[in-house]
């Protein structure tokens, strides 16, 4: 005999199979829409960007567009940093992340079109919807978070840009690889 436990079980397991059967087209047409980064250096934001692809994929928009904006206001600040790029103004206070967008593409450390996805992901709502504003409900989460992971996905090929050599990675830009005295470097894959 059954417990309720156990029958409650069967029933929640059947109805998350039915889920995931009559969905998967779409998850996987959502997944390879993105057409995101397979490899990117092993930096603290890279498991964020890597469970956000998966809240894309499988339908969660609100939190995709949410985690969007803090990878790519990490990447920005990883990159800021790594370039030398003071975080403050001259009067003490802090650049927002568009000041460090502008000055990385100033000084031609990341391209328009790196910049510009960058832009577009910090303009898209973001304190509308980080602090719950009326406003979100009028927004296409759906169209958000496929537009910004696929400007995300532009950010992360710049930055983390490398060739294979030989079965081996070859960073393109080394410097937002940390890259050990025998060549080795800590990755984080993506490669479903």
């Amino acid at each position: 005999m059954d417990t309720p436990e156990a029958m409650k079980r069967i029933m929640v397991r059947e109805s998350i199979e039915a889920q995931c059967q009559s969905f998967i087209d779409e998850k996987i047409d959502r997944y390879l829409e993105i057409e995101h980064q397979g490899i990117i250096g092993g930096h603290y934001f890279a498991p964020a960007s890597y469970e956000c692809i998966y809240l894309y994929r499988d339908g969660y928009f609100i939190g995709a567009v949410m985690m969007s904006h803090s990878i790519n206001e990490g990447i920005i600040k990883f990159v800021a940093e790594r370039n030398g790029i003071q975080k403050n103004k001259t009067d003490g206070t802090s650049k927002t992340v568009e000041d460090l967008i502008n000055e990385l593409k100033e000084k031609k450390i990341i391209s328009t079109n790196c910049g510009d996805s960058s832009m577009r992901i910090w303009r898209s709502y973001r304190n509308d919807i980080h602090h719950m504003n009326p406003t979100v409900a009028n927004i296409d989460f759906k169209k958000l978070a496929q537009q910004n992971l696929k400007y995300l996905s532009t950010i992360e090929k710049e930055i983390f840009d490398y060739k294979n050599n030989n079965g081996a990675i070859a960073p393109t830009q080394p410097k937002y690889w940390d890259i050990q005295n025998d060549g080795t470097t800590t990755v984080f894959l993506r490669l479903d």
